[in-house]
């Protein structure tokens, strides 16, 4: 079961997709919490951190999904022999 779940999130499009999503709605996030420190050049080490965070949550989440979903459509198929 980990093992199937593995190979469903590091497949090539479920990689590519999630970084997509990552990355256009990381940086919507990044713009929204972080816009003055940005604005103002406080850049720490630390809200760099928080940054790199607020991408890997999109990742994160589109991983699940696209894994949740593909689980569902090979249990489906399964069902039904195909």
């Amino acid at each position: 079961m980990i093992r199937d779940w593995v190979r469903l999130a590091t497949s090539g499009p479920v990689v590519w997709r999630a970084w997509k999503y990552a990355i256009v709605v990381g940086a919507i996030l990044i713009g929204i919490n972080h816009w003055d420190a940005l604005l103002a050049g406080d850049v720490s080490g630390g809200r760099l951190a928080k940054m790199a965070l607020t991408v890997c949550v999109p990742y994160l989440v589109s991983t699940l999904s696209s894994v949740g979903a593909l689980r569902e459509v090979e249990v489906r198929d399964g069902e039904r022999g195909g």
